[in-house]
C-alpha cells in the first residue's frame, strides 16, 4: 500500500543547478542591465507565461480539466507553462498530484506539509526532491501522458529558454535576455515555492477539507502575481472550478483569461462551483463561506 509518510529527501542535481544558476545570474546581472524597457520585458513575459501557461494551461486545463478548448490552444498554453522554467508538463502533474494526494491523508511527510522553517523549506523545495518508499501510481489521463509533444517538453524543458533568449537578444540585446530569461525564471520559481509554502501554512480560510492533514489558506497579497492561484483555500474546496477567486474582491487573472477564451469561443464546458456536482467532505469556517456558494453546492 502506498504511504505518504515514509520517504527521504535527496538532492535533485539538475534542478538544483538550474534554480541556483538562474538565481545567481539574476542577482549578478540584473543590477548591471536594469532599464525601464528590460523591466517591462520581465513583467510582460512573466505575466504571459504564468497566466496563460502555468495557471491556465498547466493547472486549470491539464491537471484539473476545468474547461475544454482546442488541442492546438492547449498545446500552446502548455508550452508557455514549460517556458516558465520550472519543469515540463508531466513532471508538474506528478508533483501536483503526489502533493495533493498526500495532503488529503491523515498524515504525510513533512516535506509535503511544509513543516520545516521557511528558509530550510525553500532550500529543500528548490534543490531537493522527495523519494517516497512506497509511492502511489499516477495516470495523467488520456491525451496527456501519451502525447508525444508533452513528452518532448518534459525531456527538454530547460532548452526552451534558448529560443526565448535568442528572440529577446535580437529585439533588445543582453538587458532583455537577462530580465526576460534569468530574472524571470528565478523570480517565477522562487515565487512558486513561496506561494506553495504560505498557502499551506498560514492565511485566511473559508473552508476546511474534512480529515485532511494539511489545510489550504488564501494568500490575498499574492493574488495578482500568482494570477489567482493564491486563493488556494477556495481551490482546495472546489478543485475542479476554473475560477479560484470565488468571492467579491478576490482578483483572479487566470479566471479572467478563461473568461476571455470562452467569450471568443475558444473555451467551453467551463466548470464552476454552481455547475459541479455537490462537493462532499468540506466544512465552512464561518457563515460567509455560504454567501456566494450555496449549501447545495457543498454537501457538508
Amino acid at each position: 500500500m502506498a504511504s505518504p509518510v515514509e520517504g527521504r529527501i535527496v538532492w535533485d542535481a539538475p534542478r538544483s543547478l538550474w534554480n541556483g544558476g538562474m538565481l545567481i545570474a539574476a542577482l549578478v546581472l540584473a543590477p548591471l542591465t536594469v532599464s525601464w524597457d528590460a523591466m517591462a520585458v520581465f513583467l510582460v513575459t512573466s505575466a504571459v507565461t504564468l497566466c496563460a501557461g502555468h495557471s491556465v494551461g498547466f493547472h486549470r486545463r491539464l491537471i484539473h480539466r476545468s474547461f475544454e478548448c482546442p488541442k492546438w490552444l492547449e498545446r500552446v498554453m502548455v508550452w508557455l507553462g514549460t517556458a516558465v522554467g520550472m519543469g515540463g508538463p508531466l513532471w508538474t502533474i506528478r508533483l501536483h498530484d503526489m502533493r495533493d494526494w498526500a495532503q488529503r491523508q491523515v498524515d504525510c511527510h513533512a516535506f509535503l506539509a511544509h513543516k520545516k522553517h521557511f528558509v530550510l523549506d525553500g532550500i529543500l523545495y528548490l534543490h531537493g526532491r522527495l523519494v517516497l518508499a512506497r509511492p502511489p501510481g499516477f495516470d495523467p489521463g488520456p491525451g496527456i501522458g501519451d502525447d508525444p509533444f508533452y513528452r518532448f517538453l518534459d525531456r527538454t524543458w530547460m532548452l526552451h529558454q534558448v529560443p526565448i533568449g535568442l528572440a529577446l537578444f535580437a529585439l533588445g540585446g543582453w538587458p532583455w535576455v537577462v530580465w526576460g530569461v534569468f530574472v524571470r525564471v528565478a523570480a517565477c520559481t522562487t515565487m512558486h515555492w513561496c506561494i506553495s509554502y504560505f498557502a499551506h501554512t498560514q492565511g485566511p480560510q473559508t473552508w476546511l477539507v474534512d480529515d485532511a492533514v494539511v489545510q489550504a489558506h488564501n494568500v490575498p497579497i499574492m493574488a495578482i502575481p500568482t494570477m489567482g492561484e493564491s486563493w488556494h483555500n477556495n481551490h482546495h474546496a472546489f478543485p475542479s472550478s476554473a475560477r479560484h477567486g470565488l468571492y467579491p474582491g478576490q482578483i483572479d487573472l487566470g479566471w479572467e483569461f478563461v473568461r476571455l477564451l470562452r467569450a471568443v469561443g475558444l473555451a467551453w464546458n467551463v466548470k464552476l462551483p454552481e455547475n459541479l456536482p455537490p462537493r462532499r467532505g468540506i466544512t465552512p469556517v464561518d457563515a460567509s463561506a455560504l454567501e456566494f456558494v450555496s449549501p447545495e453546492q457543498a454537501q457538508m
